[in-house]
């Protein structure tokens, strides 16, 4: 029996040019290093110009000849993500794009838009960009949801979070759409004969940069119980097998194989009743279009 996969399992990707969102730090800092180190271009899709220069420049101390390049895209603001999708548009094609930034239990901020924040980053903003790039992606579309995804419900009735904010419901909320959002990209893709695939995955619990909304109680224990959770490079497997993976296929959910999807070697993930129910999936389409005014034309 296998033992599953890790990051020793990503073949060789020269020749290959990868995407990947919130790029600068945590897995997804993880996932760049590892596609790098494998012979892939690399653009860091990130916020901050001078986090991402860093991030480059510490992969750069290790691997000198590392094709890595900086585009900026701040997903809280819509109108940012357009001019970036445009740039990307205007570039090189693109073999995978991972959807891998997000943000976890924040106090209640809003977006650009006037969404709550974690909503709007977590899933409009991905929703948006990848509408918009998606023609200019030629093989895999990676969307990265949770285990908190199998307690999140979907509630349209306060996207400002203007009558009551509970930070764990709304980030739930938000992992549940990344998976509605992954499976009807992919049933929609399939239906238009596309050979692009659209994968899910999630990094079990990681210590990354996310768990720094923690309770401060919470975040004093956190290095006590690192021994039981995935490490950043860790949690980036199920993302490296999702984007790289031989024996991948569109509308896969991958995710850690040990008790509870917590941490272990990548696999098969078991997603809820609510994020395969395609009904759900088609709703959430089409608000998702509706609030950010982008329609993916498929």
């Amino acid at each position: 029996m296998s033992r599953g996969f890790s990051a020793d399992d990503v073949g060789p990707q020269i020749g290959r040019r990868f995407l990947v969102t919130g790029a600068n730090a945590g897995i997804g800092f993880e996932v760049v290093r590892t596609l790098a180190a494998r012979g892939a271009h690399v653009v860091l899709a990130c916020r901050d110009a001078e986090k991402a220069a860093a991030a480059m420049a510490r992969i750069r101390g290790d691997l000198p000849n590392a094709e890595l390049s900086f585009q900026p895209l701040d997903l809280a603001d819509l109108d940012q993500v357009r001019d970036a999708a445009a740039a990307v548009l205007a570039g090189p094609r693109i073999d995978v794009l991972v959807n891998n930034a997000g943000v976890m239990i924040p106090p209640r901020t809003l977006t650009k838009q006037g969404y709550e924040l974690q909503f709007g980053v977590n899933h409009l903003g991905p929703f948006a960009f990848t509408g918009l790039v998606h023609r200019h992606v030629d093989d895999r579309i990676v969307i990265t949801g949770s285990i908190a995804h199998k307690s999140g419900e979907m509630d349209y009735s306060d996207l400002s979070a203007a009558r009551s904010y509970h930070n764990w419901a709304r980030y739930q909320m938000s992992k549940l759409a990344n998976l509605l959002h992954m499976f009807e990209l992919d049933r929609r893709l399939g239906a238009a004969g596309r050979a692009t695939q659209a994968i899910g995955c999630h990094p079990g619990v990681a210590l990354t940069e996310l768990q720094r909304h923690l309770p401060l109680p919470l975040r004093y224990m956190t290095p006590l119980a690192a021994p039981f959770f995935n490490s950043a490079a860790q949690g980036a497997w199920p993302t490296l097998q999702a984007a790289t993976g031989a024996h991948v296929q569109g509308g896969d959910y991958l995710g850690p194989q040990g008790l509870g999807e917590v941490t272990g070697w990548s696999g098969p993930a078991r997603a809820s009743r609510a994020a395969r129910d395609p009904k759900l999936a088609r709703e959430l389409w089409e608000r998702s279009i509706d609030l950010t005014g982008v329609d993916p034309g498929i």
